[in-house]
Parts: C-alpha cells; sequence; structure tokens
C-alpha cells in the first residue's frame, strides 16, 4: 500500500469535507420602529434560509436590542452587546434586510453595524430590502459603501419589495411568491459561494485590516 499517496488523499478529502460545511449566516432585521413591517418580511426570508441545507440561520434583531448612541460600554450596553455579538462573530455570512427611511437605511441598523468592526471582515454580505415604490434600493446602496469600509463583501444580486406591504396578505404570506423566491435563491446561491471562499481564505490566512 501507498501510505504517502492514502494519507495525502485523505487530507484532501478532509478538506473538501471542510469546504462544504454548512455556512453561520446572521440574519440582521434593521428596523425597529413601531408598527414596523420587517418581521413579515423577515420571517419568510428564514423560510428562505432554513429550507437550505447549506446555511445554519440565527437572528439579530435591532428592534429587540437597545445599543447606545453613544458607544459608551455601560452595563446596558454590555448586556445588550452580549447577546448580538457571538452571533457575528460567529457567522461566515450575513443577510442584512432593510427598509428605507428618507432615501437611506434605519439609524437603529446603522448604530449595531458601528457597534462592530473585526465581526464584519472578510465576510459576504446579502442585502433584502423593502418599501414603497423604490423597494428600499437606495438603503441597499448606502449599505454597500458602509460594508465595502468595513472590509466585508456584498454579493451583487439583492431581494426587494416594491409596495412591501402589498406584496403579503394579512397572514403574512407572499401574494406571488415567484418572483421574489427565484431573487432569492440567486441570492443565496452567490452568498454561499462568496461564504465558502472567504471562510477558507480566513482559515488558511486570518485577514488583517
Amino acid at each position: 500500500m501507498n501510505t504517502a499517496a492514502t494519507n495525502t488523499a485523505g487530507r484532501g478529502q478532509s478538506s473538501a469535507d471542510r469546504a462544504l460545511r454548512p455556512l453561520n449566516v446572521t440574519l440582521v432585521v434593521g428596523s425597529n420602529r413601531h408598527g414596523r413591517f420587517g418581521p413579515v418580511v423577515a420571517d419568510w426570508l428564514l423560510d428562505r434560509l432554513r429550507g437550505r441545507d447549506d446555511l445554519v440561520a440565527e437572528v439579530v434583531d435591532v428592534g429587540e436590542v437597545e445599543l447606545p448612541m453613544s458607544f459608551e460600554r455601560t452595563p446596558e450596553a454590555t448586556a445588550a452587546l452580549a447577546g448580538i455579538t457571538p452571533k457575528l462573530a460567529r457567522a461566515d455570512a450575513f443577510v442584512v434586510l432593510t427598509p428605507e427611511y428618507n432615501h437611506s437605511f434605519p439609524a437603529g441598523l446603522k448604530n449595531l453595524v458601528d457597534w462592530h468592526y473585526s465581526e464584519w471582515q472578510a465576510k459576504p454580505v446579502a442585502l433584502v430590502s423593502y418599501g414603497g415604490l423604490s423597494g428600499g434600493l437606495r438603503a441597499v446602496e448606502h449599505l454597500r459603501q458602509v460594508f465595502a469600509e468595513l472590509h466585508a463583501v456584498t454579493v451583487r444580486d439583492t431581494v426587494s419589495f416594491h409596495h412591501a406591504g402589498a406584496s403579503f396578505d394579512d397572514q403574512g404570506t407572499l401574494r406571488d411568491p415567484t418572483a421574489p423566491d427565484a431573487a432569492a435563491k440567486t441570492m443565496l446561491d452567490q452568498l454561499v459561494w462568496w461564504g465558502r471562499a472567504l471562510r477558507q481564505a480566513r482559515e488558511s490566512r486570518p485577514y488583517t485590516a
């Protein structure tokens, strides 16, 4: 038996297995307004994420945390971060869900993003938006600039819901899921590709900004 060849093959198989293991993805729900529509879209998104065998999803919801705008490490901020930072740190990829407020994304989402730095680095971000006529696309373009500064990679394709309230029925079900489901699949396929590539890169050579 050629032991060297067998060991080499074994190492190669192990590496392939590691590369194909599911990605940890954190869904960031970006609105904290009273009466927000975000949870409806988030539930739909979670169904898409949890329906895949290459993703393991968890959630960070801006509406369920209180982080001071001053970036002061108060006891309250420390307690809030304890429920957020580990989810961002262990994520291999992110899906960020944002509405559009006054041509941009919400202050609460920016605040959560700014409380962190290394947690975003060298990881892919998929962007999903909702709103009125624009579907939140202006918020998406602003977020691309923010995540570029944080050394994250936003994937090209997005999902946007124009006139979002009319797109879902009273039970939170899409009236016509065909186009959104197809767009979500394309976006998540890209997220998985980037997630695997960047995870492998980080594991072989830690990223330094």
